[in-house]
This record gives structure tokens, sequence and C-alpha cells, in this order.
């Protein structure tokens, strides 16, 4: 796969390998859903923290609070004209530490897991991937799940997920 993925630490108190987890979560959602026949690409992941995240969240989506993973995708902005030749700019995966750190404490994910799951969420958003909708949220969980079990971590969303023939308490029953 022709798919350049620069990881950058910022700031936040990021595990050692924090680096090459990223690269690894990024490639491999790219792996399970980035067409090839697109050509090259280029996308970065930044380790930074709360403070940081919040800022960019506040910025330019008009949140003042921080959030565990922010996505910009270039490729929703006007290109300049560029060589054909060149790699598509996908554009920039940035997470949070602290967000990221307290969320996998509460939901009893090691932090290495929860971040390599919102390194996926994030490409998948740069790739075009939404949870606007129910529809829109099943398909991008299905693969994340998928993309996460590739790298031998469980589903994150298991424990939210009904069982199959389980009645939604969330709706009125047929009567």
């Amino acid at each position: 796969m022709a798919v350049d993925v620069a990881v950058s630490r910022e700031a936040g108190d990021w595990a050692d390998d924090a680096e090459w987890l990223a690269e690894r979560a990024a490639l491999a959602a790219l792996t399970v859903t980035y067409d090839e026949d697109e050509g090259p690409a280029e996308l970065s992941v930044v380790l930074a923290d709360d403070a940081l995240v919040h800022r960019l969240n506040r910025e330019y989506r008009g949140k003042d609070k921080p959030t565990n993973v922010l996505s910009f995708a270039l490729t929703e902005a006007e290109e300049p004209e560029v060589d054909e030749d060149a790699p598509i700019l996908l554009g920039d995966v940035i997470l949070a530490w602290e967000t990221v750190a307290r969320e996998a404490a509460e939901q009893g994910k090691t932090p290495s897991d929860h971040m390599s799951h919102l390194v996926v969420h994030g490409v998948l958003h740069l790739l075009g991937y939404d949870h606007e909708t129910d529809d829109e949220a099943e398909e991008m969980e299905q693969l994340e799940v998928q993309v996460l079990e590739t790298l031998g971590i469980a589903d994150p969303y298991a424990a939210t997920r009904l069982p199959p023939g389980a009645p939604n308490m969330d709706e009125p029953p047929d009567r």
C-alpha cells in the first residue's frame, strides 16, 4: 500500500510505543478501506493533550471543550492543483491524551487499545465515513470492529450492543 502515515508527539504523557501503535492502527484502517486505485496518499496522526484539542475544537468546530479525537479531512477542502503523481493528502487525526486515558479507565480498556480504536475512527472520518445517522453509525462501527479485529483488539461496542433477538428497551413494545 502506498500510504505514508506521519505520527508526531506534540504533548501528553503517551506511552513509549504510542507512535508505533498509532501508525499501525492507521495503516490497518487504510488496508480495509482505502482504494489503492486512487493512488498514493498521506495522512498525519498527532498525539496531543486536552489543551491543544480543546483549542482546535473551539476554533474549528465551535465546541468549547476537549474531545478524544478530531479529524480534519483535507479532501473535503478545495485543494490547489498538484502534480497528479503527488500523494493525496487525506488529512490529520489528532488525539487528546487526558481524555483518551480517562475514557480508557472508565471503559475498562487499556489506553493503547482505546487510542488505537480512536485512530481507526479518525482515519475512517478522513475517508468520508460518518455517524450522523443510525445507518452511517452502524456501517462505521462495523468497519471499526473489522479493523480492530485485525489488530487483536476486542469489539469496543460489544458492551452496548443488543444480543440477537433481544428486545430494544429504548423502543415501545409491538402491540
